[in-house]
C-alpha cells in the first residue's frame, strides 16, 4: 500500500468513526426521552446464586504460549505506533490549519482549472514552506495529472495536490534513513552544528535523557566554549539527565575538551558521547575550520567516527531553516537533521523542502517542550499527520 493510500485509509476510517459516533449519540439522545423511570426492587431473589456458587476454579498455571508473548508484543507495538501518530497528529495542528487556510483560500475564487489556477497554487504551495522547487514540480505534474483524471471540482482537485506531494515525498525518501547511526559493539559519537538559538543544546540534553533511561552511559562534551552561558547550559542539562559533562574554561580550545571527551569515554566504556559546538554562522570560515579540526581529533581516536554530524534547525523560521541547513552541507558533512519546535509552528510543510531540494534525512524532530518530547522521526506518521486533514470527501 503506497502512503497516500494509507493517508486515504486513515481519513476513511476517522470518517466512518464520526459517523459511528454521530449515530451513537442520537440513539442515545432517542432512548433518553423515550425511557421511563422504573422501580428498582429491594427484595433479593432465591434464584440469586452466592459467590460460592458462581465462583470457578482459578487455573494456577501461570505459563505463557509463544502465541500468547506473541500477540501481547503486537499489542504492545500497536500502541505505541498510535501514541507516536497522535504526538504527531497534535504537534502538525498548526502546520494542518495553516495549509488547509491556504487551500480554502485558493479555492474560494474557485472558477475552473486553467493557467491562472497553477499559477496561484504554486504560490499557495510557497506560501506553505514546501519550498520553490517542490511548489513549480507539483504545479507541473499536477497540469497533466488534472487532464489525465478529468478533475474538475474544488475537492477533486485538492486531493490530487496532496497525492502529488505525497508521492514527491515519498519517492524523494526511498533510500533515506531516518534511524540514528548506533554502534551495537563501542562507542556512538553524535557530533550536533547549528547556529545559536535553534535549540541545539537542549536536543542534546533531551537525547542524553532518552539513552539514559534505556540503561545507557552517556558523556556529554561541551564544546561550544566561545558563547557565555553555553557551558553552564549543557551542565544543567546534563544535571537533568543525571550524565556527566566534559568541559573546559570559557574561550578554550573547543577541540581539546573534545579530545579529552572522547579519551573519557574510551577509559569508561561508554556508549554515547554526544558533542555540542559552537553556531557562529556570521563568521563562517572560522567556525567551519574550528568543526574541522574537532572532527580530526575525533577521527584520530575513532576512523568510523563521528557516527552522526547531526545539524539542528528550528522549524519555526521556516525558509531560514533551509538557508542554515544549505550552508552547513556546503561546508560541513552533515549526515542528517534535527527539527525542533515542530509543534509550536506552522512551518512544518518545510520537512517536504528539506527532503526533496536538500536530500537530508531528519533525523529527531520536537514535538514539545517536555524532557521526553524529542522523538525518532518517522517519515510516515509525519505525512500522514501533515495531511490527513486536509483531504476532502469527493
Amino acid at each position: 500500500m503506497g502512503l497516500f493510500d494509507k493517508i486515504k485509509h486513515a481519513f476513511v476510517k476517522d470518517k466512518e468513526e464520526e459517523k459511528t459516533e454521530d449515530t451513537a449519540q442520537e440513539t442515545v439522545e432517542e432512548e433518553e426521552q423515550t425511557s421511563e423511570p422504573v422501580e428498582e426492587s429491594t427484595e433479593s431473589t432465591e434464584s440469586e446464586e452466592t459467590p460460592e456458587e458462581t465462583s470457578e476454579e482459578i487455573s494456577t498455571d501461570t505459563d505463557i504460549s509463544v502465541d500468547e508473548q506473541l500477540e501481547e508484543a503486537e499489542e504492545i507495538e500497536e500502541t505505541e505506533s498510535a501514541d507516536a501518530q497522535k504526538k504527531y497528529e497534535k504537534g502538525l495542528e498548526k502546520t494542518r490549519k495553516t495549509f488547509k487556510d491556504r487551500m480554502n483560500e485558493l479555492f474560494a475564487n474557485f472558477r475552473s482549472v486553467d493557467e491562472d489556477f497553477f499559477e496561484e497554487v504554486e504560490d499557495t504551495l510557497i506560501g506553505a514552506d514546501v519550498g520553490f522547487d517542490t511548489s513549480m514540480r507539483i504545479a507541473d505534474e499536477l497540469r497533466q495529472e488534472v487532464k489525465i483524471k478529468n478533475a474538475k471540482k474544488p475537492a477533486a482537485v485538492q486531493n490530487t495536490i496532496i497525492e502529488k506531494l505525497v508521492d514527491l515525498y515519498e519517492e524523494e525518501g526511498e533510500k533515506e534513513v531516518n534511524e540514528l547511526n548506533e554502534q551495537p559493539n563501542g562507542l556512538s559519537v553524535f557530533l550536533f552544528v547549528g547556529v545559536n538559538g535553534t535549540g541545539k543544546t537542549t536536543s542534546i540534553g533531551k537525547l542524553a535523557h532518552q539513552y539514559k533511561q534505556e540503561g545507557k552511559k552517556v558523556l556529554l562534551a561541551a564544546a561550544d566554549t566561545f558563547r557565555a552561558g553555553a557551558i553552564d547550559q549543557l551542565i544543567e542539562w546534563g544535571a537533568r539527565a543525571d550524565v556527566e559533562v566534559v568541559y573546559g574554561n570559557t574561550g578554550s580550545d573547543p577541540a581539546s575538551v573534545v579530545f579529552d571527551a572522547m579519551t573519557k569515554a574510551k577509559e569508561e566504556q561508554a556508549d554515547v558521547l554526544l558533542i555540542d559546538t559552537a553556531g557562529r554562522l556570521q563568521n563562517k570560515v572560522n567556525l567551519m575550520n574550528e568543526l574541522d579540526k574537532i572532527k580530526r581529533v575525533i577521527k584520530r581516536e575513532d576512523p568510523n567516527a563521528p557516527h552522526e554530524v547531526l545539524l539542528v534547525v528550528d522549524a519555526t523560521t521556516g525558509q531560514n531553516a533551509m538557508n542554515q541547513a544549505k550552508q552547513f552541507k556546503e561546508t560541513t558533512d552533515v549526515t542528517g537533521l534535527v527539527l525542533t519546535k515542530l509543534d509550536g509552528t506552522a512551518k512544518g510543510g518545510i520537512v517536504l523542502a528539506i527532503r526533496n531540494e536538500l536530500h537530508l534525512p531528519v533525523k529527531l524532530a520536537g514535538l514539545g517542550e517536555g524532557i521526553d518530547d524529542l522523538e525518532v522521526f518517522d517519515p510516515n506518521d509525519f505525512v500522514v499527520g501533515l495531511f490527513k486533514g486536509l483531504l476532502q470527501e469527493e
